[in-house]
């Protein structure tokens, strides 16, 4: 696994978060769940479209509406991989695993806008 082919797939999956319409905060689950995942495993690149899918897949399902989560045929069908709906269950399942389960981590989103209302805060005080 290189820094190239895990920047591709961020591309990829902030263009499936701007195709849905889903939120930043998804965007920055799913790459937060991507790199706790690859920082315990290592995986082929060859499933690396795969294991970010599933990453996506677990970010929407924990972050937007349940009636705005894609069917994982849609999914596998519009981002023309090629494995099955199968594949992706079993995927996901281990990354769920390999995570213990925790999928609602402090993302750097999140730090990014607590920092920023803490800074907010500050200039508010000296004013």
């Amino acid at each position: 696994m290189t820094t190239k082919l895990r920047e591709l797939e961020v591309k990829d999956l902030l263009s499936l978060t701007r195709f849905f319409g889903f939120s930043s905060e998804t965007f920055s689950l799913a790459i937060s769940i991507l790199d706790r995942f690859l920082s315990v495993m290592k995986i082929q690149p060859k499933h690396l479209s795969c294991v970010g899918l599933c990453c996506f897949f677990i970010a929407v399902k924990s972050s937007e509406e349940e009636k705005n989560v894609p069917l994982a045929n849609n999914l596998i069908r519009i981002t023309q991989n090629r494995f099955t709906v199968s594949d992706m269950m079993r995927m996901e399942t281990i990354i769920m695993e390999k995570l213990h389960w925790k999928v609602k981590a402090p993302t750097a989103l999140r730090f990014l806008r607590l920092f920023h209302s803490h800074i907010q805060e500050q200039l508010d005080h000296e004013r």
